[in-house]
């Protein structure tokens, strides 16, 4: 059950793809006020970043462009978190690299040869690398990524990037589980303690579950990015 007089919008994972994120929320914004007047929230439950080739553009849209009337909440994704550890820990970033962290270091300008030595060069192509993207990435960037949240709890609902962990409480759940967990969480039949609503595991159509909803449709390569609605007991989507 959602709080009071009050209508909440959640977006699946993005990764790079501005055009998308710009339509989906033209959506919103046409559905909201098809509706009764009400409190309405935009969320977003991480992976802003990777696969996509518009990293920075999605988080300059994110930090500086959403429109007037809605509230704004920013969750963690997975590939948030690799690459800030990208960030501070360069000699592991190779695996954030071939997940898509190419594409984010291309959008904010890092060059082909940088890129290269980076994935074929050993220690110093992967410090010549990270070197080059915090010099590149704006300081409201980098705050925006540090600010992130891992969850979110609204009335009957549980806000986060990939789940939960079965049998742990929503307050003791791990911020490793709440970006990374999938089968565990997946598979299990029963009740969470609220409704889960995650990204993270891409399917082909939202999932609308007794207890979790999961709205990452692979946006990246289907180009359908999908958003939930969420009022009293309500709930509806929207794709684009």
């Amino acid at each position: 059950m959602a709080p009071g007089n009050s209508r909440l919008y959640a977006i699946g994972d993005i990764h790079g793809r501005s055009d998308l994120v710009k339509q989906i929320i033209g959506l919103i914004q046409d559905d909201n006020r098809s509706r009764d007047e009400a409190a309405a929230t935009i969320l977003f439950v991480g992976d802003y970043v990777d696969r996509g080739p518009c990293s920075k553009e999605v988080v300059d849209y994110l930090t500086g462009e959403l429109p007037e009337g809605f509230s704004p909440l920013f969750l963690k994704g997975n590939h948030e978190e690799m690459m800030l550890t990208a960030l501070k820990q360069p000699l592991s970033a190779l695996n954030w690299l071939h997940n898509g962290g190419d594409a984010t270091l291309f959008s904010y300008g890092v060059t082909m040869d940088v890129v290269q030595r980076a994935l074929w060069g050993g220690p110093e192509g992967l410090e010549e690398a990270a070197a080059a993207l915090r010099a590149l990435m704006p300081e409201r960037h980098l705050r925006f990524y540090e600010e992130l949240k891992p969850c979110y709890r609204w009335g009957g609902y549980f806000f986060t990037h990939a789940g939960v962990r079965p049998g742990v409480a929503l307050d003791r759940q791990s911020e490793e589980d709440l970006l990374w967990i999938r089968e565990e969480f997946l598979s299990w039949p029963d009740d969470f303690g609220a409704i889960v609503v995650h990204g993270h595991t891409p399917m082909r159509t939202p999932q609308n579950l007794p207890n979790r909803i999961g709205i990452d449709t692979y946006a990246v390569h289907t180009g359908k990015l999908t958003a939930v609605g969420l009022q009293d007991t309500r709930r509806w989507f929207l794709s684009t």
